[in-house]
């Protein structure tokens, strides 16, 4: 038994920029189905890291879809740059007036499900989908296999991608899931949680001669805190002891708070921007368009962005019949893209030691660290990039 339903918009994938675009398109009147493979339940309960620029928690207060972003998140004034045996505050406040704030991705999910449901979405777990397809070109059509193993059809004006590194929708769109612009480093991150009090006020970002080290936060009782390593490293490999041990040598000067580890991983890095966003009415936003390196806090940010830009398409097309801005969006969404990308890059190449740097390499970024913070200029660029520069609204 196949069903078919209908729709303005089918977006495919109910992470930050699923949900998100479905919660503004609402506010316009627009109507959306969101599918996702995953259940609520993994949705809302795998643990994923969050730190919100100014204008990403300014939209989730402002639109109604969170308000415990500022009751339960925490507002952060700057972060720590710690290299040379000595730490060195980037103030954003001082310096440009703006904050960032820790609030995990998880609990922006559980936030966005509850409005949407709340206002009547239609958000459909479990739905696997297995193509699209575009034979009417005005009228996309989204190819799934519901939670209870029949077959879906959703007949939309346009299917968004918002499926993640692994998007189905990226494969039509593109040709390929891989047909982009790639860079894979030779380092990654082996991170972990704890049950600790936070070790500093703000995060700690350190370039150390034993290699990278940040030691970030999630709430007064539980702590995420990672060290540079080999993309091959077995996160089983060493015990608590030698764990802190390693983290501690690479934060010399700060004595770390220490608890209890419950969750270990590796995570690697990649920057990857798809060579296409836009094929007829089928687009991507989010992961399934791009992807950065976590060092400088972009991820769901830019997914964000993507959401402002690509709600005031779809409202010129949907609302006012105008295709211009729809065919506009990959050429505006990519201006903060590849500033993101390259923010992002700098960050991780500033901190980071390469494996075949050389001690010209290393005090060379040491220089470039120290032209940083110390001048203005410096750390207000530092400032801009990471509280996140003005959502675009025009395409």
């Amino acid at each position: 038994m196949t069903t078919t339903v209908r729709t303005q918009v089918a977006i495919i994938g109910a992470g930050p920029a699923g949900l998100m675009l479905s919660h503004l398109l609402a506010a316009s009147g627009i109507e959306s189905i969101v599918v996702d493979q995953r259940s609520r339940e993994e949705i809302e309960h795998t643990i994923r890291a969050g730190i919100l620029e100014q204008g990403t928690v300014d939209l989730l207060v402002d639109s109604g879809a969170s308000t415990r972003v500022l009751t339960d998140g925490h507002r952060h004034d700057g972060i720590d740059l710690r290299f040379g045996d000595e730490m060195h505050r980037i103030d954003f406040a001082s310096s440009i007036g703006r904050s960032v704030w820790l609030y995990p991705q998880h609990e922006v999910l559980k936030d966005l499900i509850a409005a949407r449901l709340d206002a009547g979405q239609d958000l459909r777990f479990g739905v696997t989908v297995d193509g699209i397809d575009d034979a009417d070109p005005v009228h996309p059509v989204v190819q799934a296999t519901d939670a209870g193993g029949e077959l879906l059809r959703i007949t939309a004006d346009v299917v968004v991608g918002a499926d993640g590194s692994r998007s189905v929708a990226r494969s039509f769109v593109s040709g390929s899931s891989r047909s982009g612009y790639f860079r894979e480093y030779p380092f990654a991150w082996f991170g972990i949680l704890c049950e600790a009090p936070p070790s500093n006020d703000v995060l700690i970002y350190s370039n150390s001669p034993d290699g990278f080290a940040l030691i970030s936060q999630r709430n007064e009782h539980v702590q995420r805190m990672y060290f540079q390593c080999d993309p091959g490293f077995d996160p089983e490999s060493l015990s608590e002891e030698q764990i802190w041990d390693e983290l501690q040598k690479r934060v010399p000067g700060v004595e770390l708070a220490t608890g209890p580890i419950f969750q270990r991983d590796v995570l690697r890095f990649r920057s990857f921007v798809a060579h296409e966003l836009l094929r007829g009415r089928v687009v991507l936003l989010g992961d399934a368009a791009h992807t950065v390196p976590p060092t400088g806090a972009k991820g769901m940010n830019l997914a964000i962005a993507d959401v402002v830009l690509l709600t005031r398409a779809l409202e010129a097309l949907l609302c006012r019949g105008d295709e211009r801005a729809l065919d506009a969006y990959p050429a505006a969404a990519s201006e903060r893209i590849w500033k993101a990308q390259h923010f992002s890059w700098w960050m991780t190449s500033m901190l980071h030691s390469a494996p075949d740097a050389s001690e010209f390499d290393r005090r060379r970024q040491l220089g470039e660290l120290r032209t940083v913070t110390s001048s203005e200029a410096g750390q207000r660029y530092l400032s801009e990039a990471y509280t996140g520069w003005p959502f675009a609204t025009a395409v």
